[in-house]
Order: structure tokens, then C-alpha cells, then sequence
């Protein structure tokens, strides 16, 4: 049964108290028509449980838009969803194009700060987020007594005589539940093995963010990334109000995964009675960043599952710490985004998953 507006309700409930199940949860397919979003093809996702969220289909599939119950959970910069086309990939150009929103992907060969790595010059966090998907389709299916709506869809980057990768992502969510399972397989079509650098940029904004807010965590250490994010290390997991002149700080969390080998990171705001989590397999993404920008007009704090530092390509070859995948092969990332709304929620997720 789905749980929808406080009842408990079966697949035929729903076909006896509405026209159409649309008129309570689906995914509607559209198209943006103004400005620098025009033609973009974006997937409008309703639960019935208060939770909604948009899928930019032209933007690699990011998760753009997102609220629960007309709360707004994501940030959103002035940029908008803006078409792939008006793309800037060489150094930080990746910024005037960069929407914010829920979840933003940032790969595949490449991702964090740009560098040069062998005679070749990557920007920014990749063009994973740039990139249209092909194959799309969307699907609402009843498995037993729950109903479950589905994107899928494929994003290649491929340049001749370099990388050739493939990301087929499949988001799913579930009529009556504030959640997303996103699992994206990452394979190798080229016939030498690629670096695969793989980021999840999760965007919390206000109202979400604000004063008196924290970040839970399950961390063995905490590592500022640089100066500018040394004062604020003993900080790093309480939010203040907007600062003037605010310089963004960083820092590195090392996370212990559950027994079902997931890292959980949780962000609360105990006067809404709010909070927004991630989950993810962290054998595919053993790297976790904190992005913390208090600024005036920068309000928000990013949680970022990785398979790398976010010192760019370069930085993670000198490390040795360079990620490939071979020809042929595949690697799977497994990602969930999820609302919890109450305090009984909230401490008992906090208490299962011994976060502090």
C-alpha cells in the first residue's frame, strides 16, 4: 500500500478516488521555453507524499529543482538550467553555467578543480552535466502493492582517439515516499582503459540552510582542504546566518559506511522539523566533501560523494590516487536522496545510523 495524505491506500483506491493517479504522483515530460533555458527537456516528478522534483534530461540527467510540501530544499544560483549548448568547459567557466539544484554531476574523465594532466587541459568538474541524454524513457509500474516511477536514459563522452564512456542512470522513486534511488553504470566503450572520476554535487539551499542548522555526519576525521578552511574546522558541521564577504571553505570528511556498506551524511533544520540525506555505496565513492558557503546570495552547503579529491585530475595522478576503468568494463555508483520531516524521524535515522 501507498500512504498518501495520511491513508493507507491500494492501486485500486486510487483508480475508485481519482480520475487519473496523475492527479496525485507521475512524471510529466516538458520543455523549458525562455532565455538561455530554452529548449532544455526537463522530467517533472511528483510522490504524493509533498515531495517533488525536477530531472533535467539535456543536462546529463542532473537533479535540478526539488521541495517538499512547497519548502524549497535546493539552491539555486541565477544561471538557471541553461542549455548545454551555452557551455563553457576551460577553467572555471564550468561556474556560468552551473545551476545549482538538488544534484549535480560532475565527471566522467575528470572532475574537481581544472588542471593540466598530460599535456591535456581540463575545466572544472568535468562536462558530465552538459551533456544531453539519449534513450530516455519514463515508466509508472505497480510491482505488488507498491508503485514506482522510473527515468531512464543514456550520457556518452567521448572524444576520438581519448575517452569513450558510456553512464546509463536510472532514477526511481515510489508513490507515498520523499525519496530518490539514482544508480548510474559507467562503462568503458573504448578499447584502452580511462581515468573515471566520478562527484555527486549535492546542493542544499536556504530555507533548509539557515542559522542553527547542522550537518550529521559518521566520520573517523575531518580535514580542512586548505588555509582559507582552517579557522573554520571546529565549525565545520554547524551552519550560521548569511556572512558579507564569506570565503567558501572545504573540508574532507572520512566516513564509516553501515553494514550495508553505505555512508550516510544528513543536514537538519530542527525549526522546520526538516532534514535532507544522502546515501551511498562508498566502495564505488570511498571520498566525501563538505562545500561550505555562508555568503550573502551563496547560501548553501554542498555534500559531495566522490571517487576523488577535488583537486583535479592532475592532483589525483600525483597522489597516485587516479582512478581508471578498463576497457570493457563497468563500475556502478549507487546513490539515495531522502527526506525525513519530524523530530521522531530525524533522531531516530540519527540514532540507526550512529551520526552525530
Amino acid at each position: 500500500m501507498a500512504t498518501v495524505y495520511g491513508e493507507a491506500l491500494t492501486r485500486s483506491d486510487f483508480a475508485r478516488k481519482t480520475g487519473d493517479l496523475s492527479q496525485v504522483a507521475g512524471i510529466r515530460l516538458m520543455q523549458l521555453t525562455e532565455g538561455r533555458e530554452a529548449g532544455v527537456r526537463i522530467a517533472d516528478v511528483r510522490t504524493g507524499s509533498g515531495f517533488r522534483f525536477q530531472v533535467t534530461l539535456d543536462r546529463g540527467m542532473d537533479i535540478s529543482l526539488a521541495d517538499y510540501k512547497g519548502i524549497a530544499l535546493a539552491w539555486r544560483s541565477p544561471a538557471g538550467d541553461v542549455h548545454p549548448s551555452l557551455f563553457e568547459p576551460h577553467g572555471y567557466g564550468w561556474l556560468r553555467t552551473f545551476p545549482g539544484g538538488l544534484m549535480t554531476g560532475c565527471g566522467m574523465s575528470s572532475a574537481g578543480a581544472p588542471s593540466e594532466d598530460q599535456g591535456e587541459r581540463f575545466g572544472l568538474h568535468g562536462r558530465l552535466s552538459h551533456i544531453p541524454a539519449e534513450e530516455v524513457t519514463s515508466s509508472t509500474r505497480w510491482a505488488g502493492t507498491e508503485c514506482i516511477f522510473s527515468l531512464r536514459g543514456r550520457i556518452r563522452e567521448f572524444s576520438p582517439f581519448k575517452e569513450n564512456l558510456s553512464l546509463h542512470r536510472t532514477i526511481e522513486t515510489f508513490l507515498g515516499h520523499s525519496i530518490i534511488l539514482m544508480r548510474d553504470v559507467v562503462r568503458n566503450e573504448g578499447s584502452t582503459a580511462t581515468p573515471l572520476m566520478m562527484l555527486y554535487h549535492v546542493n542544499i539551499g536556504w530555507p533548509l540552510v539557515d542559522q542553527g542548522s547542522r550537518l550529521y555526519l559518521n566520520a573517523r576525521s575531518t580535514t580542512p582542504r586548505d588555509r582559507d578552511a582552517e579557522p573554520g574546522l571546529d565549525d565545520a558541521r554547524t551552519i550560521s546566518s548569511p556572512v558579507s564577504g564569506y570565503r567558501e571553505q572545504v573540508f574532507y570528511h572520512d566516513l564509516t559506511a553501515d553494514d550495508e556498506g553505505f555512508a550516510t551524511a544528513l543536514l537538519t533544520n530542527s525549526r522546520l522539523g526538516l532534514g535532507l540525506f544522502v546515501r551511498y555505496r562508498q566502495k564505488e565513492l570511498p571520498r566525501f566533501a563538505e562545500w561550505k558557503m555562508m555568503g550573502e546570495g551563496l547560501y548553501v552547503v554542498g555534500m559531495e560523494p566522490a571517487n576523488c579529491l577535488v583537486g583535479g585530475r592532475a592532483a589525483e595522478r600525483a597522489a597516485g590516487t587516479l582512478r581508471y576503468i578498463e576497457a570493457g568494463e563497468q563500475h556502478e555508483f549507487l546513490l539515495h536522496l531522502g527526506v525525513l520531516e519530524g523530530d521522531g524521524e530525524l533522531q531516530d535515522f540519527i540514532r540507526k545510523r550512529t551520526l552525530s
